[in-house]
């Protein structure tokens, strides 16, 4: 692999994780640029949502002589900051209190890594502005004096996603993004990420929906047991023949308007 470069969202050579007294990541190597659009692609179990755990810096490398993990150009990182760089979207929310938060107030609490504003917060028009844009961008405003527990699951992902937002994150990470969502739901959110994708936000995405892997992502990463079993361009290895290897079942394909679908 090639000496890092300023451009490089993420440089990892040589990285295992184990949880507990298992290893669920077994020497990855990876380079991902700034504002590149991929697919983390896997079978259930693969490793993928603990490679994600890695990159926020919620899971840690096993130390050995080869081991490099390089975020945005450094090894180090306090987590308070480099949440201002990533844009972080899990299927759950985020803290107990956010079912009782207004949407636009979930939103703002983005800027604080908060469940909710609490009173000690101080919250700038500015941020109350941009937080606003970020769920323009959603078209979820109709959203903001919505309490986030009444809202469908695809309104509450859509209120995650501007939340993640908010702070213009140099990279959104999406950890199985379509997961709980009816049809409906699912076309809603791929299109408010295409829009993102679109406005140059980087965005990288596990999952093991095809479906879910935007027309704007050139580039698949297949997972399996812990490892990365292919790297390359998303018409090379969402074939078949890929498929079948990656998840052990025959897989028909079709490709409409640059998404795939499979059954």
């Amino acid at each position: 692999m090639s000496q890092p470069a300023k451009t490089d969202f993420l440089l990892m050579r040589d990285v295992s994780v184990a949880r507990g007294d298992n290893v669920v990541l077994h020497s990855i190597s990876l380079r991902i640029a700034r504002g590149e659009h991929l697919a983390i692609l896997g079978p259930n179990g693969c490793g993928k949502s603990t490679l994600i755990r890695t990159l926020t810096c919620q899971c840690y490398p096993i130390v050995t002589p080869t081991t490099q993990l390089r975020l945005l150009g450094r090894e180090r990182w306090d987590v308070s900051q480099l949440r201002t760089h990533l844009g972080v979207v899990s299927a759950e929310l985020p803290g107990e209190r956010t079912p009782v938060t207004r949407g636009l107030d979930a939103v703002v609490a983005g800027f604080f890594s908060a469940s909710t504003l609490w009173p000690n917060l101080h919250v700038t028009p500015e941020m109350r502005a941009r937080a606003h844009q970020a769920l323009h961008l959603m078209q979820a405003t109709h959203l903001e004096a919505k309490l986030v527990g009444e809202m469908s699951a695809g309104e509450q992902r859509r209120i995650m996603i501007a939340r993640a937002l908010v702070h213009r994150p140099e990279m959104l990470l999406l950890d199985e993004p379509s997961n709980a969502l009816d049809l409906a739901a699912q076309r809603e959110l791929r299109d408010a990420l295409r829009r993102v994708a679109r406005e140059g936000v980087g965005i990288l995405m596990v999952t093991h929906h095809l479906a879910d892997i935007l027309p704007e992502i050139d580039r698949v990463i297949m997972m399996k047991d812990g490892r990365i079993f292919a790297d390359g361009p998303k018409r090379d290895l969402l074939t078949p023949e890929k498929l079948r290897a990656l998840f052990g079942v025959d897989v028909r394909l079709i490709e409409h308007e640059g998404s795939w679908h499979s059954w």
